[in-house]
Parts: structure tokens; C-alpha cells; sequence
């Protein structure tokens, strides 16, 4: 298994900042997830007109790219068209740049439309997608994410679309978080389907004055209450040889700490568990 970082966690620093401290700090990868002051990578000239000059960047500090964390949501109908348009940019970028897994999320109305409508839309998104020229030759992952948390749900979305193309995104720090399952419980019911991961930590305390709405706030991996340990452990012993992503999600929380901290401790945090898998 490898460790890469979101971009998401580091939204001020530019490709030499990002390259000359994954290597730093022991990273193998990185997961793009936003640039700067733009979040849509796929518009932004150092993944387009420039990428030569970034795949050439990357491949000089020895760092491939784990993932490209796009922001479409398979089960919104109003949203085709453009859920297209991205798919069609975020092709040509993970082709430019030698990527393979794409993230992509369920979302949905459940308070218009059944579970079951919901599956039927990212059936239609998702054979449209893999329609695309160079479509089907990526990993589209859904992530364990808004309405998709249970892993029950999670299997009937991926038993729905049923294509080798496309998995599920274990986010670990959600499904124990907010489904209340088991590392084993979520493994059990989509393990088969799962191609990525994204790793965080949390506390739960309401009355911590950086706790979200649910009560619960976040903490380097390996200081909360969440079981990492156990799902890494649990999918090592399963066979996966997949990426371990650290979210740190700097761009949507400022109060979380500084990239320059939290990058290092997952690394820290991980490399021991990872060599003992290995002995």
C-alpha cells in the first residue's frame, strides 16, 4: 500500500511546494483535489495547456498522482450535462498526467425521489460517462459519502451500475463516524468493490469549540476515536495494494492545523503500521 495527500489540505501552495514537501515528508503520491484558488483542477493551465511541464515535475521528485478528486454527483439528473462536461475534461487530465482512479460522489434528493430513483440516475450518468472516449479505461470511485454512508446503500448503488469500471472510495473516517459501522461491517458489505481510500481522524465532544454540527471534530490519524488501524490492518489482510490518501480538509476548515503539521503525522502515524504489514 502507498500514502498520497489531497491538495484539499494544502490550498496555498503551489506544484513546487506540493512536490518538494510530499517528498519531504515520505509521501508516494498525491491526490489533486483543488489548486490554489481554484477547485476544479481541470481549469487551471498546470493540468491542461501546462501539464507537460507538471508531469515532468512530478516525475522528477519520483510522485505519481493517486487520484483525481472531481465533484460529480452521479445520482442529480439536473446536473447531466455538466456532470459531462467535467467527466470529459477530468478524462483527458488523468490520461495527460497517467491517472488512474477518478472520485466521484452519489449525492441525490431523497426527499424527491426514492433510493431506488437515485441508483436508476447513476446508472444513466455513469454509462454516459464510460461512453466518453477513454471513459471506461479509468476507475470511477464513489466516495462513502452524503447520503451513500451505510455500506448498505453503498451496495445497492455499486450492484446498480454494475460495471468493472466503477467501485466505491472507502472514506474510513465516515462510516464509523456517521453509520456507526464497523471496519468489518462496511468490508463484509462492499469490500469487493473497494479501489481507494481516504484516511481522517476524529474526537467526538459537542462542546469542543471546533466541533462541526455532528459534535464531532477532527485530529491527526491515529489521536481519535475513529478505527484506522483496524481497517488498514483489515485490508491488507484482504489483498488490497491500493492508495491510503490522507484528507485533510484545510479548504473547508481554516481552523484545522497547517499542512506543514498534518502532513507529516500521517506520515508518522502510517509508516510504522505499513511496516509491520510488510514483515
Amino acid at each position: 500500500m502507498k500514502i498520497s495527500f489531497a491538495t484539499l489540505g494544502c490550498p496555498e501552495w503551489d506544484l513546487e511546494t506540493i512536490c518538494r514537501r510530499a517528498v519531504e515528508y515520505g509521501y508516494d503520491g498525491i491526490d489533486l483535489r483543488g489548486y490554489l484558488d481554484t477547485l476544479d483542477i481541470t481549469q487551471c493551465p498546470e493540468f491542461t495547456s501546462e501539464v507537460a511541464q507538471t508531469r515532468r515535475m512530478l516525475a522528477q521528485a519520483g510522485l505519481a498522482v493517486s487520484g483525481i478528486s472531481s465533484s460529480i454527483h452521479l445520482c442529480v439528473p439536473e446536473d447531466l450535462d455538466q456532470n459531462l462536461a467535467e467527466a470529459r475534461r477530468t478524462i483527458q487530465v488523468a490520461h495527460d498526467l497517467g491517472v488512474e482512479n477518478i472520485r466521484v460522489f452519489g449525492g441525490g434528493d431523497l426527499e424527491r425521489y426514492s433510493r431506488h430513483d437515485l441508483v436508476r440516475f447513476a446508472q444513466e450518468c455513469m454509462s454516459r460517462i464510460l461512453e466518453l472516449a477513454g471513459g471506461s479505461s479509468l476507475k470511477w470511485l464513489f466516495e462513502t459519502h452524503d447520503h451513500w454512508i451505510h455500506s448498505n446503500d453503498c451496495r445497492l448503488l455499486l450492484e446498480g451500475v454494475a460495471h468493472p469500471a466503477f467501485g466505491a472510495l472507502w472514506d474510513i473516517g465516515h462510516t464509523p463516524r456517521v453509520a456507526g459501522e464497523t471496519p468489518e461491517e462496511t468490508y463484509a458489505a462492499i469490500g469487493a468493490w473497494i479501489g481507494y481510500t481516504h484516511i481522517k481522524d476524529a474526537v467526538y465532544d459537542p462542546e469542543h469549540p471546533l466541533a462541526m454540527e455532528d459534535g464531532w471534530y477532527y485530529v491527526f490519524p491515529g489521536r481519535g476515536q475513529v478505527p484506522l488501524e483496524g481497517a488498514v490492518r483489515l485490508l491488507h489482510q484482504n489483498g488490497y495494494t491500493g492508495w491510503l490518501q490522507f484528507e485533510h480538509e484545510k479548504r473547508w476548515h481554516p481552523q484545522l492545523p497547517e499542512p506543514e503539521d498534518a502532513f507529516p503525522a500521517y506520515s508518522k502515524w502510517i509508516k510504522p503500521i505499513l511496516t509491520s504489514l510488510n514483515q
